[in-house]
C-alpha cells in the first residue's frame, strides 16, 4: 500500500470510527432484514441477512460478512467466522467445515470448560490454537450449581438477579482485564493480517465472548452500531432450541428443579452488551479510545482491516 493510500484510509477509518461512536439516535435505521437459516451453499448475500451456517454439532457458526457499513461498503465473506464450540461435530459437519476453507481456528475457552467439553474436532490439518478468555469462574458456577441438585442452593446462585449481575460482570471484564484484551487484540490484528486467510474464532456458546469481539469488529468496520447489536443478539434466535433441550434435560433428570435460572446465563441481553460498551466509554472515553489505548491497535491495523474486509 502506498503512503498516499495509507493517509487516504487512515483518514476514512478515523472518520468512520467517529462516525460509529455517535449516538445511534443520530442515524437514520439500516434497511431490516430477517434472520435466515439457509444451506451452506444457498445462503442470501443481501446486507441485512445474518449467515447462519447449518450443523448437527454445533448451532451458532456464522459468517460475518455482508454487512453494509457507513462509508458505503460492504463486508467480504468467506474470510471471518464465529461459532460456538466445535467439540460436537459430526463427520458430515467437519466436510461441511473443511468446505469454509479456514486456515486458523482461535477457541478462547478456559481449560475447565475444554475438560468437560472436549477439544475441537477440525478437518486434518487444522489445529485449534488455545487463546482463554476469562468467564470470572461462570463455567465453574454453574457446573457447582447443577452438581448439588440442591433448589434452595441454586435459587441462592443463580436467583434473585444473581446470574444477570453476574454476566453484567463477565461484560465488563472484556473491556478492564488487561490479559482479556490482550487476547482480543491478537485475534484482531490476526485478522487483519493480509497473509491470513479464513479464520474463525469461537468460546462455549458462540455469544458472550465471541458476540463481544464480533461486535467489536463489525463497529471497527464502520458496520453500524444498531446492526452490531442485531448480530450480537442473534445469538438468541439460534440457540433457543438447543438451550430448551438442556433446560428440559436437567430438569427430567431431576438435577434442577426450575432450570428457568439457567435462561439469563443462556442467554444475551443488550443489558450485557450495554455493561461492556458503557465500561469502555468510562475507561477509554470512547469506541474508538478502546481500540487504539485499550486493545492497542494502531491506525495502521485498523487501515488493514478496513482494507481486507470491506469492499
Amino acid at each position: 500500500m502506498s503512503r498516499a493510500r495509507i493517509r487516504l484510509a487512515t483518514a476514512a477509518v478515523a472518520a468512520a470510527l467517529a462516525i460509529g461512536t455517535l449516538p445511534a439516535s443520530a442515524h437514520a435505521a439500516p434497511a431490516g432484514g430477517a434472520f435466515v437459516r439457509q444451506p451452506q451453499h444457498h445462503r442470501q448475500t443481501t446486507a441485512e441477512t445474518i449467515r447462519q451456517i447449518p450443523l448437527q454439532g454445533a448451532v451458532n457458526l456464522r459468517d460475518i460478512g455482508g454487512y453494509r457499513t457507513y462509508t458505503g461498503g460492504q463486508v467480504r465473506q468467506g474470510l471471518v467466522y464465529r461459532s460456538d464450540a466445535l467439540s460436537k461435530l459430526t463427520a458430515a459437519d467437519i466436510t461441511t467445515v473443511a468446505g469454509l476453507g479456514l486456515t486458523k481456528v482461535v477457541d478462547f475457552r478456559i481449560p475447565m470448560e475444554l475438560q468437560y467439553d472436549g477439544a475441537d474436532r477440525l478437518p486434518s490439518g487444522l489445529s485449534p490454537t488455545s487463546r482463554p478468555i476469562s468467564d470470572l469462574g461462570l463455567y465453574g458456577t454453574l457446573v457447582g450449581a447443577i452438581a448439588t441438585g440442591d433448589p434452595v442452593k441454586q435459587e441462592q446462585m443463580l436467583g434473585g438477579g444473581r446470574a444477570e449481575a453476574y454476566m453484567r460482570d463477565i461484560y465488563r471484564t472484556f473491556v478492564t482485564s488487561p490479559e482479556n484484551r490482550a487476547q482480543l487484540a491478537a485475534t484482531l490484528r490476526e485478522i487483519a493480517d493480509g497473509g491470513q486467510g479464513p479464520l474463525l474464532y469461537h468460546c462455549t456458546s458462540g455469544k458472550d465472548r465471541t458476540g463481544w469481539l464480533s461486535y467489536v469488529l463489525l463497529r471497527s468496520l464502520a458496520v453500524p452500531q444498531e446492526t452490531a447489536e442485531r448480530d450480537y443478539l442473534a445469538s438468541n434466535t439460534f440457540r433457543a432450541a438447543y438451550d430448551a433441550q438442556v433446560r428440559a434435560g436437567l430438569k427430567q433428570s431431576g438435577r434442577m428443579q426450575n432450570p428457568d435460572l439457567l435462561i439469563p446465563l443462556q442467554e444475551v441481553r443488550q443489558d450485557y452488551l450495554d455493561a461492556a460498551t458503557a465500561q469502555l466509554e468510562a475507561d477509554y472515553g470512547s469506541f474508538y479510545g478502546y481500540l487504539t489505548q485499550g486493545l492497542g491497535l494502531d491506525l495502521r491495523t485498523l487501515v488493514k482491516l478496513q482494507d481486507k474486509l470491506v469492499r
